[in-house]
C-alpha cells in the first residue's frame, strides 16, 4: 500500500471536514505550534485569538503553517493536509461580522475577539489508505509498552 499523495480540492475538501489544527509559527526566532479550532471559508482558514494575545500578534502579516490530520491507529490509516501562507488578523468591521456567523469557537476558553485569516498559497496532502487492505506489511508480534 503506497502512501497517496492528495490534489488540492482533495485537501480542501478534508480541511472542511476537520474541527482543531495546529498552527506553526516563529516566537522570538524560535518555532512554536499551538492547536486552534477553525473552520474553512471561502478556501481560507478562519480561526479565533485574544485580542491582547501574542499569538495574534507573533502572525499577523506572517508566513506561518497550518496542519490537520485523521488518524485511525487501529486501522493504521489516515490523512494529513498543510496549508503555507500569511495569516492576517482581520480588521474589517463588514468582514468580522462575517466571520462572526460562522459560529466558530475558540479551542481554549477566554476572549478571544480576534479572528485570524490564512489563505493558503502551498497545499499539501498525504493519506495513508486503510492499513486492514491487501498489500500492508503489519508487524506479527504487537508492540508492547516496554518496548517503547
Amino acid at each position: 500500500m503506497e502512501l497517496e499523495v492528495l490534489g488540492t480540492g482533495e485537501c480542501l475538501r478534508l480541511l472542511g471536514t476537520a474541527e482543531l489544527g495546529r498552527i506553526a509559527y516563529t516566537e522570538r526566532a524560535l518555532p512554536a505550534v499551538v492547536p486552534v479550532s477553525f473552520v474553512l471559508h471561502n478556501g481560507a482558514i478562519v480561526f479565533r485569538a485574544g485580542r491582547s494575545g501574542k499569538l495574534a500578534a507573533a502572525i499577523n502579516n506572517a508566513v506561518v503553517a497550518f496542519e490537520t490530520d485523521a488518524v485511525d491507529v487501529a486501522a493504521r490509516t489516515g490523512w494529513s493536509v498543510t496549508a503555507v501562507g500569511y495569516a492576517r488578523v482581520v480588521r474589517d468591521a463588514t468582514e468580522r461580522a462575517v466571520l462572526a456567523g460562522l459560529g466558530l469557537r475558540a479551542w481554549p476558553p477566554g476572549e478571544h475577539q480576534n479572528y485570524v485569516v490564512i489563505a493558503p498559497e502551498i497545499l499539501e496532502g498525504r493519506r495513508i489508505p486503510d492499513g486492514r487492505g491487501p498489500g500492508l506489511i503489519t508487524p506479527s508480534v504487537p508492540r508492547s509498552p516496554e518496548v517503547l
